[in-house]
């Protein structure tokens, strides 16, 4: 009962951490604008610039929403994988869904020149977000039917590793054929971003995120016994086929989505279990799910105000700060448990 009370209070303590966070996020920014016109903006009030309202309510609110979806995905993700293949290094790319949605950009970036009418395409919107759309859902359908062909939990995360070299080296030899600017392009795409967004693309995210969040509560208690292992769990009545299936579904939902809107983004999910079950000190999934979407929802917005450098006209890759946060906490991590 003391445990369940101090998870509450945890929780509730993480919520206003976020919600003050999203809040700064949104104040921040290339133009200063004072706290008060900020909130004039949101809530529609009387504001000194009607410039400043668009500002916020077209471009920084939807950034700071894409950097929450972006940060509970990624971590949800993670999370999964790390349960399903018992590695604390596995991570929500494991698979070569992000290596399959990357291709599908390759194809739509570096094979324009190579590919006639598809110049045309490639600077449309949505383009990006489809193209990569379709080359993470090839990805997870080879690695699908991958999954009913073997019985060993570890062979999928090897065909995973495989067919991420494999679309490795089809961007490789398109690389070499492209010229400057669309390897340019595609590099600046690989940075990862969380402010291309438009109100509509927004929707669409959000309604694939909760699609894919929405299966987890088919395989909440499953997750538990399958941290003893796939012979525990089916001792325990747990259909492991049907769980692994909607492990692999639900991850490769997540991180196509995000990968196709905001680009691959490194370390995330690799890092916030770790330190979600730090504060939590539980491995129990019905508080974990919950708690690291939150925490990385939270890492995320201030990845984003770092990344923003606030009152400067530059932007740094979202990509780059995640991993200046992710490798030490996870390097952290790894010294600690050997230690202890």
């Amino acid at each position: 009962m003391i445990q369940q009370k101090s998870y509450k209070i945890t929780f509730i303590l993480l919520l206003i951490i976020l919600v003050i966070l999203w809040f700064l996020n949104i104040s921040l920014g290339s133009v200063s604008i004072p706290f008060k016109d900020v909130f004039a903006s949101i809530f529609n009030g009387e504001i000194s610039k009607d410039t400043w309202r668009t500002i916020v309510v077209d471009y920084r609110i939807p950034k700071a929403i894409t950097a929450i979806l972006v940060g509970a995905g990624l971590s949800i993700s993670g999370l999964l994988m790390q349960t399903l293949f018992r590695n604390p290094l596995a991570g929500p790319f494991v698979l070569g869904i992000s290596s399959g949605a990357s291709l599908g950009v390759a194809i739509l970036i570096l094979g324009a020149s190579l590919i006639s009418g598809i110049s045309a395409f490639a600077f449309s919107s949505f383009s990006m977000a489809i193209a990569a759309s379709l080359g993470a859902f090839l990805v997870l359908s080879a690695v699908l039917i991958a999954a009913n062909k073997v019985r060993n939990t570890m062979s999928i995360l090897i065909i995973g590793l495989m067919f991420g070299s494999i679309t490795s080296a089809i961007i490789s030899v398109l690389a070499y054929f492209s010229s400057a600017e669309q390897l340019q392009q595609f590099i600046f795409w690989g940075f990862g971003s969380l402010g291309n967004l438009s109100w509509n693309e927004l929707k669409v995210f959000g309604l694939i995120f909760i699609i894919g969040v929405s299966l987890l509560f088919f395989i909440i208690k499953p997750l538990n016994s399958m941290l003893l292992g796939e012979n525990y769990a089916k001792s325990m009545g747990v259909n492991i086929k049907r769980t692994r299936n909607i492990i692999l579904i639900t991850t490769s939902i997540l991180t196509g989505v995000i990968t196709a809107f905001s680009g691959p983004i490194a370390f995330v999910g690799l890092a916030v279990p770790h330190l979600t079950k730090l504060i939590f000190n539980t491995s129990n999934h019905k508080i974990l799910l919950f708690a690291v979407a939150i925490v990385g929802a939270i890492l995320m917005l201030v990845a984003d105000m770092v990344a923003q450098l606030p009152t400067s006209e530059y932007t740094l890759p979202i990509n780059a700060i995640t991993s200046l946060f992710g490798a030490p906490i996870v390097i952290w991590l790894l010294i600690r448990k050997k230690t202890i």
